[in-house]
């Protein structure tokens, strides 16, 4: 179990936050309907989206979740991560067969833009979950070769620490009944917007 000092910063700063949300929307949009080879002109280009980012994108149909794929860490261009995953939850989530192309006009599209992770040190994990704020922090544990993530929209599904963390576990391959072995963990921030629902 491990600590890091290092300062959480968020990727998308409150001044260019609500005029990026839909750009980073309609960019999502667009990458899914190229794959699908039914995309429009593009959007427009800005600065921030070749700053590097990590992200998340969540796809859902009728209110019901129809795919989700993202980055915890910052790599490559916020646009680049953008239209990568956006394409991967449309096509790569195992959960669901790909999206078709009538079903894009009814899908809602949500965009998360990631904070760097931040490592929290704790001797057990009554102590990590006495840490966690609950619909505030996103979580990445990992042990071995394991890892999972939760972003923080899963606590309005899970608002018990200790549900959320048992539910990590267990999508982690891990055994939600017993402790986390050699158990690292690390907590994020998101900034998000969302689709109005069609």
């Amino acid at each position: 179990m491990r600590a890091s000092h290092s300062t959480r910063k968020t990727l998308v700063t409150t001044s260019c936050a609500t005029e990026l949300g839909p750009l980073l929307l309609a960019h999502a949009r667009h990458a899914i309907a190229s794959a699908l080879g039914c995309a429009s002109d593009p959007p427009e280009d800005t600065e921030a989206l070749h700053e590097r980012g990590a992200t998340f994108v969540t796809l859902r149909s009728n209110g019901e979740l129809r795919g989700c794929i993202g980055s915890v860490r910052a790599q490559r261009s916020l646009g680049e991560d953008l239209r990568h995953n956006a394409v991967a939850a449309a096509n790569n989530d195992t959960r669901f067969a790909p999206v078709s192309r009538e079903e894009l006009p009814a899908l809602t599209i949500e965009v998360s833009v990631l904070s760097e992770p931040e490592f929290i040190d704790f001797a057990s994990e009554a102590e990590l979950c006495a840490k966690l704020q609950p619909g505030i922090d996103g979580l990445i544990i990992f042990s071995g070769c394991r890892s999972a993530t939760f972003l923080p929209q899963v606590w309005e599904q899970l608002p018990e620490p200790e549900h959320f963390l048992a539910a990590l576990k267990h999508k982690a391959g891990l055994d939600p009944s017993r402790p986390i072995p050699n158990a690292m963990a690390a907590t994020y921030r998101v900034t998000k917007w969302s689709e109005s629902p069609n």
